[in-house]
């Protein structure tokens, strides 16, 4: 960028109204575009479609984890934004099939295991960092 100015009273210097190729001399040709619209193979910046992803999932032989799996689908069919929803429901679902696992079915009637005597901790370490003798 300059800094140069022209000085006050300088008029703008314009080009010429007719300027022509001197003989011999070739100019490179411009390319034929088409008139009043987009190149064709120009990118297009628009967000792409939804599409699926093709991902295969494996079934897990527990029908409440397959289905939740399956709901996974529906995040291939929705904008970037929707998929948050869908991966949410489906986090939930799956910490909740976790989280039953853990459970005791219904008719279990043992008891819980009962707390045994407490366990020794670790034994101290033996001193040495100071003189012990008499």
């Amino acid at each position: 960028m300059s800094d140069w100015t022209p000085e006050a009273g300088t008029p703008p210097v314009s080009p010429p109204e007719d300027v022509s190729t001197p003989e011999g001399v070739s100019t490179p040709e411009e390319p034929d575009l088409p008139q009043g619209g987009p190149v064709a193979d120009a990118p297009s910046f628009e967000p792409a479609e939804p599409a699926p992803l093709g991902v295969e999932r494996t079934p897990t032989g527990r029908a409440e984890v397959d289905a939740l799996l399956e709901r996974l689908a529906d995040a291939d069919h929705l904008p970037a934004d929707g998929h948050t929803e869908v991966y949410e429901d489906v986090h939930r679902g799956l910490k909740s099939a976790l989280t039953s696992l853990d459970a005791r079915p219904a008719g279990d009637a043992r008891p819980a295991a009962a707390p045994g005597p407490p366990r020794p901790g670790p034994t101290p370490a033996y001193d040495n960092t100071h003189d012990h003798r008499s």
